[in-house]
């Protein structure tokens, strides 16, 4: 099984706990270790084979033992037994938003409800609304989770898409008279959700041989063979793959035609329109004959177009950009100098300051900024005041070990619901810097919402706003405020908006990144890593970065320290 695989039987387990109603040390320890198996760099069979994984950090025994289990048998026998003592609804029930563990309780025991479509009934029905502490308000809340879950179920997160992507590709790559095989479609693209992987493969031979080989692939439960040399592979997994094969001097349209959003492709076909060509589904016509176009690089060209970015390729003003010379130069992962939000084992992280500052600077980081959660954030071990110095003092010894990184003394302030960032004056302006992040109040209305985060702009400590909207990819959608506003008073008090990389986030959308720089908001990208192993998340963060549009000199952490410190400086100086 892979590591995701594995990662979601951990969260089930302690989605379940959860609804028994178990120890909260317990839920939060398979929670921490399904973060871990999930970010693990490595091959999972392999350390757990060897013993390498009973030593990573956020896996203690009972958990090995589960991983362990999965890996052997390909199920978790404790998953089971919990399954048979909750109902799988109730789990379910758990991913609408706002529908916490005392509701979904209440639920059971007074409807006796324990599926998705019993809940809705009840919700459209009235019963819903006649419970104590429910009311209309909640039972037109809970339907529109409903109807956010349905539309949700096709889709996958990138992260999981691209992984098992990437490990298909090899197995198309071997098949007999593939000379080439490539990812495309939203993948490609880096968009955050993805409903179906897409390949394009170069054939040398016939296609029945093709055919034959795609319909004996590992796992695969249904295949359908299509005009023009696609294919559609189903698995077991649910996963739906179109592969697309082509003789290799159509590839480079294939990989176009295949990569551009719908929107990117149309724009192509009426720019060919007006230079007299002619696009179809199989290549570009001139005068009847089809162009050969064996790279990205020969459609572009026959359009009178530079080569464009996979990630611009949206339909969003990227053709015109092209045509004018006045592409950017996108920002590269190996141009961030300066790794952002990470926690640490002084609140709900794993890895130790130590371990982030070998990690950041073995991975070419001139600094790494520790943030770990302040002490409002309880639940996920938040840093009261008397663990401060410690932490301060543990960063100071750290800096004196390295000479070629600095690690900074950061901190994910709570912005609390009256608009004020958590501790005093005196222990804000301790931090180097400031990561002000919203975890609780989310019912608030749009104006409230938008009210308090300008409040808390007013606070010269503040450096940069985390997540800004909220969103969890595939289960939450943004919080309702003004960004207009919220950009606006960014840009004037030079504070940075984050783009946060972890994955089930990816806050803010790269459409708002865009509509943020117009305004004149510097970007921040940080991972949110809870783990050295979420190093990875940088990846994600710079990509929707390139979607965005955004240039090395419009990222924050792409500056150099010192870069990075005046502007800390001079945010508390304005």
């Amino acid at each position: 099984m892979s590591k995701n695989e594995v990662s979601r039987v951990l969260e089930q387990i302690a989605a379940c706990l959860e609804l028994k109603g178990a120890n909260t040390f317990r839920i939060r320890a398979y929670r921490t270790a399904a973060r871990a198996v999930a970010g693990f760099p490595e091959d999972l069979a392999a350390a757990a084979e060897s013993g390498a994984l009973a030593e990573l950090n956020g896996i203690g025994p009972a958990t090995h033992k589960i991983i362990l289990d999965v890996l052997v048998n390909g199920r978790s026998h404790v998953l089971e037994d919990l399954r048979e003592e909750i109902p799988a609804g109730l789990v379910d029930m758990m991913k609408i938003s706002g529908l916490g563990v005392a509701k979904i309780r209440q639920i059971h025991e007074s409807l006796r409800i324990d599926t998705l479509s019993e809940l809705e009934e009840a919700a459209r029905d009235g019963r819903l609304a006649k419970l104590p502490r429910f009311g209309r308000k909640t039972a037109e809340k809970v339907l529109r989770g409903l109807e956010f879950l349905k539309r949700v179920t096709e889709f996958r997160l990138f992260h999981h898409a691209r992984a098992e992507a990437r490990a298909m590709l090899p197995a198309l790559r071997e098949l007999p008279g593939v000379s080439r095989a490539e990812i495309v479609g939203g993948i490609r693209r880096r968009s955050e959700i993805i409903e179906d992987m897409d390949f394009v493969v170069e054939l040398d031979g016939p296609w029945d041989q093709l055919v034959r080989r795609l319909d004996s692939l590992v796992d695969v439960t249904e295949f359908a063979s299509e005009a023009d040399g696609v294919f559609t592979l189903k698995f077991g997994s649910g996963s739906v793959a179109d592969v697309s094969a082509t003789p290799s001097r159509e590839m480079g349209f294939r990989m176009v035609r295949g990569t551009g959003s719908e929107l990117h492709v149309q724009q192509l076909a009426e720019r060919a329109a007006g230079l007299g060509l002619v696009w179809t589904d199989n290549g570009i016509e001139r005068d009847g004959e089809t162009i050969a176009c064996p790279t990205e690089e020969d459609v572009y060209a026959a359009l009178d177009l530079p080569w464009i970015p996979p990630e611009l390729r949206e339909g969003q003003g990227e053709i015109a950009a092209a045509a004018n010379g006045q592409l950017p130069h996108l920002v590269k992962a190996d141009e961030i100098r300066g790794f952002l939000h990470c926690h640490s084992d002084y609140s709900d992280g794993t890895s130790t300051v130590r371990d982030w500052a070998i990690a950041a600077r073995d991975a070419g980081y001139e600094y790494v900024g520790i943030t770990d959660h302040s002490a409002a954030a309880a639940y996920a071990g938040g840093l009261y005041p008397e663990a401060i110095s410690e932490q301060h003092a543990m960063i100071d010894e750290v800096n004196r070990e390295f000479d070629d990184l600095r690690v900074l003394k950061g901190v994910e302030a709570d912005i609390l619901q009256d608009g004020s960032l958590d501790y005093t004056p005196e222990i804000r302006a301790s931090f180097d810097f400031i990561i002000a992040s919203w975890h609780s109040g989310f019912g608030q209305d749009g104006p409230t919402m938008t009210k308090r985060i300008l409040k808390a702009m007013d606070d010269p400590n503040m450096a940069i706003f985390g997540h800004p909207t909220g969103r969890l990819l595939l289960s939450r959608d943004p919080y309702p405020m003004d960004l207009d506003a919220i950009f606006e008073k960014a840009a004037d008090r030079g504070i940075a908006i984050e783009i946060n990389a972890d994955p089930q986030r990816l806050d803010l959308d790269w459409r708002l990144v865009r509509a943020a720089v117009q305004k004149g908001v510097v970007v921040s990208i940080g991972a949110d890593a809870h783990n050295v192993a979420g190093m990875i998340n940088m990846d994600l963060g710079v990509g929707i970065a390139r979607k965005a549009w955004l240039t090395a000199d419009q990222v924050l952490n792409a500056r150099t320290l010192d870069g990075f410190l005046e502007h800390v400086a001079a945010r508390r100086a304005n």
